[in-house]
Order: structure tokens, then sequence, then C-alpha cells
């Protein structure tokens, strides 16, 4: 009878290890993300003011704070923050080299920007349409 019940202690035991690992994971991705950008922060402030460039790469920084603060409070990966992401450092790119791109890479890098907000859409609308809630009731 003690087998049961020491192997639930181990699974309970298990559990609390991996949820003190998550926490600590996400504190230290949290603290490199702040202290980045406060890197930029002070390199902007050393340049003698920012350039766009400077200010997109703030936001990718704001997204990924975001990102891991609902990780940190709903345990789920939000998908479209990675797509916003990806879809700012993307406009980063194409704002910066503007000048020294050719057409067809103008072209390729704004069809990924329209590629990628379509993908959100999609994702929006069907994380609406088709909620783990609704999967529930059925």
């Amino acid at each position: 009878m003690s087998e049961p019940i020491l192997g639930k202690r181990l699974i309970t035991f298990g559990n609390l290890l991996f949820e003190l690992f998550h926490l600590l994971g996400l504190f230290v991705i949290g603290t490199a993300i702040v202290w980045a950008s406060w890197v930029e922060v002070f390199a902007i402030i050393a340049q003698g003011g920012p350039k766009i460039k400077d200010v997109l790469l703030l936001f990718i920084y704001l997204e990924l704070g975001a990102m891991v603060g609902i990780y940190f409070k709903t345990k789920r990966l939000p998908v479209r923050y990675l797509i916003y992401i990806a879809v700012t450092a993307l406009t980063r790119v194409l704002a910066i080299d503007i000048k020294e791109m050719s057409d067809i890479h103008i072209f390729t890098l704004t069809g990924a920007i329209l590629i990628l907000c379509i993908a959100i859409l999609v994702l929006r609308v069907g994380s609406s349409r088709f909620s783990e809630s609704d999967q529930l009731e059925r």
C-alpha cells in the first residue's frame, strides 16, 4: 500500500520541481529582456537620440516582454505574439535597409509581412470561433 502513496508523492515533488524550473526560466528570460532593453536605451542616449531602427527595436523588446508576461500568467505560449515580433523585425529590416535593397528583396519582405498578417488574422478568427470552451461544451 505504501507504493501508491510514494508514487503520488514523487509525482507531486516532480511537478513542484518542474513548476519551480519553469518560473526560474521565465524570470531569467524576463530579466534578460529588461537588461537588453536598458542597454539599448543607454546606447540611444549615448548617440544623442533615437532613430527609427532604435524605436522599432524597443518595440520588439516590448513585445517579447508582453509575451513572457502572458506566458507567466496563463501558462500558454501566445503564438500571435511571436508573429507580431516577426512582423516588427521584418518591418525594421525594411525601414533600415530599403535604400540598399533590390526591388525583388523589397517585394519579398513586404510579401512575408503580408503573409504573417494574414496568419494573425486566421489565428484571431480561429481562436474566437473555435475556442477551448466550445470544445468542452460539446
